[in-house]
């Protein structure tokens, strides 16, 4: 089974993009998506336990958390410390799953693929981008994501320039939603024939 890692800086268009992978017929992870599902139960409790006050109605509020912890490296640490693992037993079971029923491949959607070196479980990678124009303005048309908010994210992230090379395949989304529907489509017909590395198990 072929295993896509799909990422991308903030506001490039990754959701958008896996979406249309999803539209292909590909199984998606969406690492984002699990870490709410965390953060709205079990994970509550452990993460109020590690940064109080941040958990309202049994559900972590994430603008409290984020306040806390950006630009705090050791507290990042430490709720990644909390986080991946959860997450990641939450991904091996979509993979395993994915690789019962004999699907031909997967895509794990995950916004900090290269920073954590996530790439390494991944057959493919392929890195969403836009112009720097076109990111901040799409960015800040997000309600709350201020400016300063959004260079702090942004500052976390390795460089988008980076991400391109190191990526296999790089999906513009400067142009049309048709475009990089195109785009996504050549990809997928490009690696079918791969044989993937995930055996199961």
């Amino acid at each position: 089974m072929i295993i896509v890692g799909l990422t991308g800086s903030i506001a490039m268009g990754k959701s958008t993009v896996g979406q249309m992978f999803v539209a292909a017929g590909w199984p998606v992870f969406d690492a984002d998506a699990a870490v709410h599902a965390y953060y709205s139960a079990e994970g509550a409790r452990v993460v109020d336990a590690a940064f109080p006050g941040v958990v309202i109605e049994g559900v972590v509020d994430r603008k409290r958390l984020s306040a806390q912890v950006l630009g705090d490296d050791e507290a990042i640490r430490k709720l990644e410390a909390i986080v991946h693992p959860a997450v990641g037993i939450v991904r091996e079971k979509f993979l395993a799953k994915a690789s019962s029923e004999r699907r031909r491949g997967v895509v794990l959607d995950i916004p900090l693929l290269l920073e954590t070196g996530g790439e390494k479980r991944c057959d493919v990678v392929v890195v969403v981008s836009a112009s720097a124009e076109s990111q901040r303005q799409r960015a800040l048309s997000r309600p709350g994501l201020t400016a300063e908010r959004f260079d702090a994210l942004l500052a976390r992230q390795v460089p988008d320039a980076v991400k391109r090379r190191k990526a296999h395949y790089v999906v513009d989304t400067d142009l049309t939603l048709a475009d990089s529907r195109r785009q996504v489509g050549d990809f997928v017909r490009a690696i079918i024939g791969l044989p993937g590395s995930y055996r199961g198990g």
